[in-house]
């Protein structure tokens, strides 16, 4: 029965990786459709391909960080796990088909809490220390004020209202905060802790980066030919697409590996955690045929109904949005491509002003839809686990 249970695990990580890549397909796509640089079944087709080299080219550490930092190890059982997946595919599914693009890797982690906490509670779930949480929210705090006074001193010096900077330039400091703080070692941020964390901070990193890095295009470029510019704009954002498709895979593919690796080990098939090599070839050829078969209504929501993007903002936003999946991806944070990039798409349209330039309508569902994923995939992996405990277990 146990090895039922196990093939049947394996095929639900393959199937949570493949609507994961049917679901965050728009990521990768969603700019250089919206400026039509590349035909939707050319842009498909090149992330496709791009997905399955990114996971070869990072580490297995967000592998690690799913299957052996969200649950305790003495709770983890082949049940839990299988428990956890059809929670998830059953979520991730019911967004894309709604067109909602929600974070397929927060919908496993909420698969891992639910089911985690239907078997042993609280006590099943990794918490972090209160310590480093007072420690962060103090430093982010600190971080804001810091940023939006140095940002009103130089507006101030230029003879300008510097005031009408603070919100952005408070944001800005918290979402740069996070980051400084793990790579200077001040702070360790990891498991559940992390992924929570950068909910939020993963879609400001994307904002406020593709926000500055289209402010300086504009600089640079306002004195060139229009026309020039975007035919050349739309020939690099091909290849920011790409870059853009390798972080992608890269960061979301090592869900499926995380999850089949912690079921063999719980398994006993495999002595430590160390994800096979097969392993990876199948989440990566998984996450590929996904995004190749794409979701439609998430893309068309993704490239057309937050903002209307020029080339060169798809470029920043695109850009932006993969700086910020790779340095999560060696940091082994298991981050949202999604929030990343729907984050870097409001950033690029943010550059033509505040109030005009983004949806909010449509920007406040997927907001929403965010912070509801955890907790409804939870919610949805626990049922499963007491259905499935009361006619097996």
């Amino acid at each position: 029965m146990d090895m039922v249970i196990i093939g049947l695990g394996i095929f639900l990580a393959l199937m949570f990786n493949f609507v994961n890549g049917l679901n965050d397909a728009a990521n990768s796509i969603a700019a250089v459709i919206a400026t039509r640089a590349l035909s939707p079944i050319k842009a498909i087709a090149l992330a496709s391909v791009c997905c399955l080299i990114g996971p070869l080219l990072f580490t297995t550490a967000i592998a690690e960080t799913i299957g052996e930092s969200i649950v305790s190890s003495s709770f983890l059982s082949i049940h839990l796990i299988f428990s956890a997946m059809v929670g998830a595919v059953l979520w991730v599914y019911l967004a894309s088909h709604f067109g909602i693009p929600v974070s397929s890797s927060h919908a496993l982690v909420g698969g891992l809490v639910g089911a985690g906490f239907a078997v042993g509670g609280l006590g099943a779930i990794i918490f972090p220390d209160m310590q480093s949480v007072i420690v962060l929210i103090v430093s982010v705090i600190m971080g804001g004020f810091v940023t939006a006074g140095i940002i009103i001193l130089v507006a101030r010096m230029h003879n300008e209202d510097g005031t009408k900077y603070i919100p952005i330039s408070f944001l800005a400091g918290i979402a740069f905060t996070v980051p400084i703080l793990i790579i200077t070692g001040a702070i360790k941020i990891s498991g559940l802790f992390a992924v929570i964390i950068f909910i939020v901070v993963s879609p400001m990193l994307g904002m406020i980066s593709a926000f500055l890095f289209g402010i300086i295009i504009m600089k640079i470029c306002r004195r060139k030919n229009p026309q020039m510019l975007d035919k050349r704009f739309r020939t690099l954002q091909v290849f920011t697409c790409a870059f853009q498709a390798i972080g992608h895979g890269a960061n979301d593919a090592q869900n499926a590996m995380g999850i089949i690796t912690a079921m063999l080990l719980a398994a006993g098939m495999i002595s430590s955690f160390n994800v096979p090599l097969w392993v990876i070839l199948a989440s990566c050829f998984a996450i590929s045929l996904g995004t190749f078969l794409g979701g439609q209504k998430v893309i068309d929501k993704m490239a057309n109904k937050i903002t209307r993007i020029r080339p060169y903002q798809g470029v920043s936003a695109a850009a932006s949005g993969s700086i910020v999946l790779s340095f999560m991806t060696a940091l082994g944070v298991p981050v949202s491509t999604t929030h990343a990039i729907s984050g870097a798409i409001m950033g690029a349209g943010l550059t033509r002003g505040y109030t005009s330039a983004v949806q909010w309508t449509n920007v406040r569902e997927i907001v929403a839809a965010w912070f509801l994923t955890i907790p409804c995939a939870a919610v949805v992996a626990g049922l499963v686990y007491f259905v499935y405990s009361s006619i097996l277990l």
